[in-house]
């Protein structure tokens, strides 16, 4: 039987804040960990200089391009539990977990055997300079041999947030990148002196360089891996414990019917950031400096708004399992300020400290100049970029993800790359243009989300499905 709305969710709004950012602040937290370690990975690398940074750098996309895909497969197991949750049936939503495990296996053991086999190939095709394509080869070869483990962090924890636990995948995520941060600074550089106070010490090293860097991520992966699914198995609500993890067509087609498109649409924007990469790659190394560090340091500006996207997913596959039409309504006239009001705040932060940063990461002007000038024009976007990703969240929570791959995918090939290819290749223009290609982008999303909220498209209870199971 279905709960009534007032006894699944607080009647005031005061209350719906309060869960909202008890939801949110893990996210957000676990974010930033991990925002944090890729500021001090890429800080350390550039100590090594320039090459360095450009060999890691040169393969990030495709690591977005893999870990976004199994990502997608997460965002089905997630509208189908919190809408399972929100109707109280704990044991579809065990059953679901179940079906999580056979998803992690068969795509774990699927892309462990394709990015081993392409890894000598990944930095021809994004155009990576010959001096740095073998240095770039073995540092992906490195990164995705744990590649099973990898994939359980990211579908795991998708799935306890979709039950609503934020916190337990944070906490993991915290001593991941613990552990990365300690072992890049023993693996990346060599055995030296230190002054510590008024003492000299030997800190010892491998002086391994970026395979050290690489090295450290995948054992800080595997350790992720495991916990979460150790946590997983033990967990009192959604423990596959007991569960048959054959494939079971009533738990996998919803999951699936959610996730495909989903999983279309991040494959189709992340092979566009490939292609996208691909051509600032081929404007130098300068260019493909400036872009890694701006996209580092961009990334962390990005976390309020992933963090309300994710709670904002929870709680609409909630309203959407309890029936609660006039709670979904409620949910997208709270979140929508809230975001915007976030976003704004981190965008002036980024403009204002765009150059500071930059210097964080490297010693040259031309970069940090460069890198500085593209982060201003996209802090002032951010706002806009924060709606859609609200919207956008809550399409996913209830399971719509069709409309939202139709748009990215337009976005992202219609605007995108179409402009950055006759920007770059054909007017042989800069990086700035490129960057001012992705903000259209970014603003045409903003546009088509506005006419779906507006028009109501993105609430489905009037004309859904009596079950969240269809």
């Amino acid at each position: 039987m279905i709960p009534t709305p007032q006894k699944q969710f607080p009647k005031r709004n005061t209350e719906m804040i309060a869960v909202i950012m008890t939801l949110a602040w893990p996210t957000m937290l676990e974010q930033l960990m991990q925002t944090a370690v890729q500021y001090i990975d890429t800080a350390m690398v550039g100590t090594l200089g320039t090459q360095a940074t450009a060999a890691v750098g040169a393969t990030s996309t495709v690591n977005w391009l893999i870990g976004s895909s199994i990502s997608a497969l997460g965002v089905g197991f997630l509208s189908f539990i919190a809408r399972a949750c929100g109707a109280n049936d704990e044991e579809a939503a065990k059953k679901s977990v179940s079906q999580a495990v056979l998803a992690v296996l068969t795509a774990g053991i699927f892309f462990t055997i394709l990015t081993l086999s392409i890894s000598s190939y990944v930095p021809v095709w994004m155009q990576v300079d010959k001096s740095i394509q073998s240095m770039a080869s073995r540092y992906f070869f490195i990164l995705y041999i744990p590649m099973l483990p990898r994939t359980a962090s990211i579908i795991f924890g998708t799935v306890l947030r979709g039950a609503g636990d934020t916190k337990t995948p944070m906490k993991i995520g915290v001593f991941v990148n613990l552990i990365n941060v300690v072992l890049n600074f023993l693996l990346i550089y060599p055995t030296r002196p230190m002054n510590l106070l008024s003492f000299t010490i030997t800190m010892p090293g491998a002086g391994m360089g970026v395979i050290g860097a690489a090295v450290a991520s995948a054992i800080a992966f595997t350790f992720g891996g495991l916990s979460i699914t150790i946590v997983l198995w033990r967990h009192p609500k959604v423990s596959p414990k007991g569960q048959s993890i054959r494939p079971d067509p009533q738990i996998l087609r919803p999951c699936l019917r959610v996730a495909f498109p989903n999983m279309l649409q991040r494959f189709g924007t992340s092979l566009g950031y490939v292609a996208f990469a691909s051509m600032i790659n081929s404007l130098g190394e300068v260019s493909t400096a400036a872009h890694t560090i701006a996209n580092t340091v961009e990334s962390a500006f990005y976390i309020p708004g992933y963090g309300m996207q994710t709670a904002a997913a929870t709680l609409a596959g909630n309203a959407y399992g309890a029936r609660d039409d006039r709670r979904m309504k409620e949910l997208a006239a709270m979140f929508i300020p809230i975001e915007i009001c976030l976003m704004i705040l981190s965008g002036g932060l980024l403009f204002i400290l765009a150059p500071g940063l930059m210097g964080i990461f490297s010693n040259s002007q031309e970069v940090i100049t460069l890198g500085s000038t593209v982060l201003r024009m996209v802090a002032v976007s951010e706002p806009f970029y924060g709606f859609s990703i609200i919207i956008e969240g809550m399409m996913q929570g209830v399971g719509k993800t069709r409309e939202p791959f139709i748009f990215n995918i337009a976005g992202m090939w219609g605007i995108r790359i179409i402009g950055t290819f006759l920007c770059t290749q054909i007017l042989a223009l800069s990086l700035i243009s490129a960057w001012a290609c992705m903000i259209a982008h970014n603003l045409f999303l903003f546009g088509i989300f506005l006419f779906c909220y507006i028009k109501g498209v993105w609430n489905p209870l009037s004309k859904s499905p009596t079950s969240y199971e269809h």
